[in-house]
Parts: structure tokens; sequence; C-alpha cells
């Protein structure tokens, strides 16, 4: 009998989800804080100094000195900008959205210290003198020139300054200075011309009042900004670049544009493969991805979090890698179907087999994730964030929000006895007398002998390994700023550029690189690499030059070499922890030689995707990292999904006892699981080509290093892994005779149930 109740409450839930969705999803894409590289914006990475050697860096002072820089940027107008501490002796300040970017650094970085001063450059008064907030822009009254009025604290201090002065004639002058160096700056040598000396005015009268006006040919802008930085106060400590970047709004705005185009599509693509191939469960899972995409979006917001141009990437891969949940839910739901179950009892026997799969392939994704955020930086630790939340969010949605939804039609009895709706179809579906087991499902690689053919896969992988290691020892990485130092220029022309061009406007302001790779569709972009690290003066030159020739200020990034090798360690020891994070859980879950060869598949995906960068001479940066850590997560998922089903296969065995029944159990696990590998690479292949062809250039490499590592990721998988696992097995067989599953079967199947 149908029960006509679950399948309006289905609907009722589906509109439900799409009214929500509908009338909040605007709201909330409104609210999500947008990355530099999505609005433009200026970010830096500054080394806190002492100001004298009696001065101690303390996390006190840290504090003190972000309080000061956040006043400053008030000043500014940035809605949310960022600013964090890191380490022991730096601050990370991002500012997003920042118009002037140029006018930010200088407001941000100037130490801000002023002192009066005579002509010997005796210290007369300071900024300790001057009373707080009071500093404001006028303007002369009989010329209207602009200056600024500041306030002194105390009246007698000041006349007896300025009587001080008057008694030096001839040598009546009252330097005013801001940020003076001792031992660098001096008045006697300030004619030269000396942008720290703001006005030398001469006293040739005794003032008894406390308004002091400082006048220095400023702007009206000029003045205004001197104002606002007397008033934010002076900075506690010194400030030295050791990163920065900074992204034009033009940049931004067509990174956002591109990414999420591309994004839209994959997520369509994805959605239509769902619904042709799977049916009835492939519309509940176009109906959770939704929620899914959703509920990131929701998550992220309310997290307050910064949604970067990775993050996208991130956001679009996660719908990939959600669908692998499903896709495995779904294959053990057929397979059971085929083996006669009715369509109730084999939702849950599908439901309770994959969940092992699906919770131990996110754990080691999540693993992954949790170490990039750690050692992550900026954009990176965005990526991270993403991917963590898209993680969690998978496994919600598609665990509990998938087998809900899809549990309310099959309890409706509707759809008892048409298998079609499942993609299974009714000739192959075994009568239940007939006693068989999924372990005796037919497959379409049945023909397919993967441990016979092993030796042909290794040998293959070996001859690209050695071709790999002659490429890297030729051409070594194209190592970018990030782990070189250095400054990288990204020129947008808005027109077809050549590298000539480039370098021509380049040396107009003596700088000559050879390093210049066009982008673009059709080459209106040049990123130009040069060793030395720019100043904010020459930074803030290039910028000009540019915006005045092309009508578009330039991207330009700047990393000291302190920082690159720091970025370099920690992008090692990322690596390095996630591996032996991931051996361990799975030597745990599983058993160490599964540990053990899935760490040597991982290794063997990492190292393509270096030697393929190699020999492309694609720029490894940051975002190089993330890719091949996503890679490590995403090819341990797949490897685990195939040692699941091995492990499921040799507790069905009483005993391991020949050769042949070791590889037995690897050729069933690998010939069950590769249509579930097929599908998901593909669904998540489909939006890793389309971030690479129609999105943004920022996260090309990044797509393709993705790409590479999802093709040698399910290569290893499926030809490499447990074809070593195999090998590994008949060593211990030949050593100590036939291996008894019984043992193993106790610890493998006290597994968490859903």
């Amino acid at each position: 009998m149908v029960k006509r109740g679950r399948i309006v409450a289905f609907f009722l839930i589906v509109l439900l989800l799409a009214g929500l969705g509908g009338t909040t999803t605007n709201e909330i894409l409104k609210n999500i804080k947008l990355g530099l590289d999505l609005q433009g914006g200026f970010e830096v990475l500054y080394e806190v100094e002492p100001v004298d050697a009696n001065q101690k860096i303390d996390k006190e002072t840290l504090v003190h000195t972000t309080e000061a820089l956040n006043k400053r940027i008030n000043v500014l107008g940035v809605s949310e900008p960022n600013i964090q501490i890191e380490g022991t002796d730096r601050i990370r300040v991002q500012l997003p959205g920042v118009e002037d970017q140029e006018q930010a650094r200088e407001t941000i970085g100037t130490q801000a210290v002023l002192t009066f001063r005579d002509v010997n450059d005796k210290v007369m008064l300071d900024g300790t003198d001057l009373v707080e907030g009071a500093a404001k822009q006028s303007f002369k009254a009989n010329t209207n020139e602009p200056i600024v009025l500041v306030e002194m604290k105390d009246r007698k201090k000041f006349r007896d300054v300025t009587q001080e002065i008057v008694d030096m004639a001839p040598d009546n002058i009252l330097a005013i200075w801001l940020d003076f160096e001792e031992g660098v700056d001096s008045y006697k040598d300030s004619k030269n011309g000396n942008p720290k000396l703001l006005s030398d005015p001469y006293v040739r009268q005794v003032f008894n009042d406390t308004s002091v006006s400082i006048e220095g040919n400023f702007t009206t802008q000029e003045a205004k900004d001197l104002a606002n930085l007397l008033n934010a106060g002076a900075l506690p400590v010194k400030l030295k670049e050791v990163y920065s970047t900074s992204v034009g709004a033009s940049f931004g705005e067509q990174a956002l544009s591109k990414t999420v185009n591309a994004g839209i599509l994959g997520v369509l693509l994805i959605f239509i493969f769902m619904i042709v191939y799977y049916r009835l469960p492939g519309i509940v899972a176009t109906v959770t991805l939704s929620v899914y995409i959703y509920l990131i979006l929701l998550v992220f917001n309310l997290m307050n979090a910064v949604l970067t141009l990775p993050g996208i990437a991130a956001l679009i891969l996660g719908v990939g890698m959600a669908v692998d949940a499903n896709i495995l839910t779904y294959e053990r739901i057929k397979e059971e179907i085929k083996v006669g179950r009715t369509l109730s009892s084999a939702f849950k026997a599908g439901s309770k087999s994959s969940f092992t799969a699906i919770l131990d392939a996110n754990i080691t994704t999540l693993l992954a994730a949790g170490v990039l955020f750690y050692f992550g930086e900026s954009s990176v630790k965005g990526f991270a964030t993403m991917l963590i939340v898209s993680i969690l969010m998978s496994f919600f949605t598609a665990v509990f929000g998938s087998r809900w939804l899809l549990g309310l039609l099959i309890d409706s009895q509707f759809f008892k006895d048409k298998p079609g709706w499942f993609g299974v179809k009714r000739k192959s579906i075994f009568k239940l007398s007939e006693n068989k087991t999924t372990h005796d499902l037919a497959t379409p690689f049945d023909r397919f002998d993967f441990v016979k053919h092993r030796k042909k896969f290794y040998l293959f992988s070996s001859i690209l390994i050695v071709a790999g290691i002659i490429v890297l020892s030729i051409f070594r990485l194209n190592l970018g700023i990030d782990f070189s130092s250095g400054t990288r220029v990204e020129i947008d022309a808005g027109k077809p550029i050549t590298a000539e061009e480039v370098g021509s406007e380049l040396s107009e302001l003596g700088i000559d690189t050879q390093d210049i790779v066009l982008a673009g569709n059709n080459n209106e972009m040049g990123v130009a690499r040069f060793k030395d690290v720019l100043n904010q003066e020459e930074i803030a030159q290039l910028k000009a030059h540019f915006n005045e020739k092309f009508g578009n200020e330039p991207n330009v990034s700047t990393v000291s070499p302190t920082v690159g090798k720091e970025l370099i360690k920690n992008a090692f020891f990322a690596l390095l922890i996630a591996a032996i994070g991931i051996i361990i859980y799975v030597s745990f879950r599983f058993e160490f030689a599964m540990g053990f060869t899935s760490i040597l598949g991982l290794l063997h995906d990492a190292f393509f995707i270096v030697a393929i960068f190699s020999l492309t001479r694609l720029e490894v940066d940051l975002t190089f990292i993330a890719a091949v850590l996503t890679i490590v997560g995403y090819s341990i998922n797949d490897t685990i999904v195939t040692f699941d089903r091995i492990r499921e296969n040799m507790t069905a065995k009483r005993r391991l006892k020949t050769e042949e029944d070791i590889a037995m159990v690897v050729n069933q696990g690998l010939r069950q699981t590769l249509t579930r590998s097929i599908n998901t690479v593909l669904t998540v292949i489909v939006t890793v080509v389309a971030l690479l062809v129609l999105g943004s250039e920022s996260i090309g490499n990044f797509s393709f290093a993705l790409l590479v590592g999802l093709l040698a990721g399910t290569y290893s998988s499926i030809f490499i892994s447990a074809q070593l696992w195999y090998d590994m097995k008949v060593r211990e067989l030949r050593k100590n005779g036939p291996i008894d599953t019984v043992k193993e079967k106790k610890k493998w199947t006290d597994e968490p149930q859903v």
C-alpha cells in the first residue's frame, strides 16, 4: 500500500528548503566578508622591532601596537580590517576594499613620532606634549594655505621652549620633525630635501598660549593625513615590512565573477550527471548538495570568516567531493537490490555498509585540511577553513540529509517494484532464493586482473618517476616569490601585450628582469618577477606608472628572504605531519600494511604534481602546497574506499591460505569499487576543469595542480596501493603461513554505526 503522506512530506520539505534558500541566500551572500583577492585591497606582514635597545618586544607590546594600528585604520574608513598577531614578533594587517592603497600603507606603517627640535637637533618638545586627538587640518588666514593645528598640554612649557629658541639668535628656528632618526637626519642637511622635516618656522617672540600651527607647503589631503596620524598617536615600536601584497579592485571583481561562473557550471554538470546516472537517488543528491552549499555559506557567514579566491575553489571542489559520499551509498544500495533484497532492506544495508568508508575517508581528508590550516597563511588559511567546513557539511548532508530524504521516498512504497528508478535493470536482479551476496555480483571489470599485471604498473610508474627525477634535476622548480623572495607584479593592460612591452615599461622605472610571463585569454596580462624587494616608495611609483599607462593599478606582492625560508620550512612540515597523521590513522583503523602502502601512493601522487610543474615551468606558490595537501586528502579518500572493500572481502573468508586467495580479495575489491572511483573522479574533475578553463587566472596553477593530482591519485588508488599491499601480504604468507582473518574480523567489524 502506497503511503502518500511520505511523498507529500518529501515535497513539502523540498519546497520549505527551497523557500528558505531563496529568501535568505542573497542576504547571506551580502554579509560574507570578501578577501583581498575578491574585492581588492592591501595586506602587509610587519616584523616588530624595538625603538631602542632597552625596549622588549613582548605580548603586551604587540597588543598595544595592534591597538595603535587599529586607530589609524579607523581613520582610513576601512569597514572590516583584519589585524592579527603572528608568532612572537609579527603583525599581519589586511585591509580589503581600501581605495587608496598607498595612503593606507603610509598611514599604518609610519611610526608618527612628532618632535620639535632646535637647529642642533636637540629635542625641545615631542608628541607626548600634545593634547591627544586635538590635531586638525585648517587653512592659513592670509594665504588660505592648508596647515595643521595642534594643541599643547602645558602652556608654561611651550612658553619656556619659545623663550629658549628666541635666545638662540640668529638661529631662531624650531624645526618640526616626523620620525626623526638619530644619526641619520640633521637639520643642517635638511636643505637637500628631507620629507621628515615638516616645518621649520622662525621664532622671534615668546608664545604664551597652547595653539601651534604646522605649516609645510602641504596639500589639503596631506594636511588631513598628518592630522589623522597625529590623532592616532605614535606607534610604540618600529615596523619592518617582510611581506606585502596589493590587489586592484578591478582584478578582484574579475576574479570573483569568473570563478563563480565556473563554479556554477561545474555544479550544474554534476547535478545533471547524478540525475541521469542514479535517477531517483540522484534527484535527492541534487537537493542535499544544494542544501550543502547553502549551509557552507551560512556557517562561513556566522563564523565571520573571510572568503578568498582559493576558498571559492575549496567550496566548488567540496561539491565534487561531497558527491562521493552519495555515490558510495547509492552504489551499495544498487548492489543490495541486485542480490534480491527488497528496496527497504537494500536501503538499510547499503547505508550501513557505506558508512564506515565515508567516515574514514572524511576523517583523513579532514586531517590534511587541519594541517593546512595550522601551517597556512592568509588566503591558504582561508582555503583550509572552507575545506574543513565543506568536509563537515558534506558528511552531515550526505550521511543524514540524503538518507533521510531518500528514506521518506522508499518508505512510501511507491517505488517498491521499480528498480529502474534506482538505475538497476530488472534482468540484473537475482532471486533472493539463490542466496547470492554482493561478493557474487559481476562487474564490468571482471575480465581485468589487477594483481596479475601489477608489475607492468610498477614499471610504468618507475619509468615516470625516473623521468621526473631527471626533469627535476635539470629544470628544478620555478619557485614563486613566496618561497624564493622578491617582488611579483601582475599587470592588466586591458589589451594584448608582449613581454617586450612589459620589460620596456619596467626598464623606465629602473627595473630589469627577464622573468616575464603573459597570461589571459588574449595575452592581456603580464606577470613579472624580480629578486629585489621593492620598498614602499618604489611600489607607489610603479603603481602610478602603470595606472597612467593602462588605466589599471597592477597587483604587487613582495616577500623578504626571511619569510621565504619560513614558508619553505612550513610547507615541508605540513606535508610531513599530514603523511604521518594519515599513516597512523589508517594503521589504527585498518592495519599497518594498508597505512604504509597508502602513504607510498600519496608520495607517488605528490611527486608527479611536482615533476609536472617542473617540466611545464609553472610557478610554485603557496596555493601549490594547498593543492598538494588537498590531493593528499582526496587520494587517501579513494584508497580507503578500496581498502574498506578489500577488508570486507577478507572477513568473508576464514583464512587466506594461498597467494591466489590474497589476489582474489584484492581483485574483487578493486573491481567492486572501480565504478564508484570513476564516477567520483569524473564529478570532481568536472569542477576542476571548469575552474581551470573558466576561472580566474590567479588560481590557474592551483587548478592545474589539482587536475594532475586527481589523475595521479586515481591511478595510484587503482593500480599501485592495493597491489603493493598484495605484495606485503604475500611476504607475510610465505613467512608465517596462512593468514587468519578471524582475528582481524573482530577488530574490523567493531565499526561505528550510523
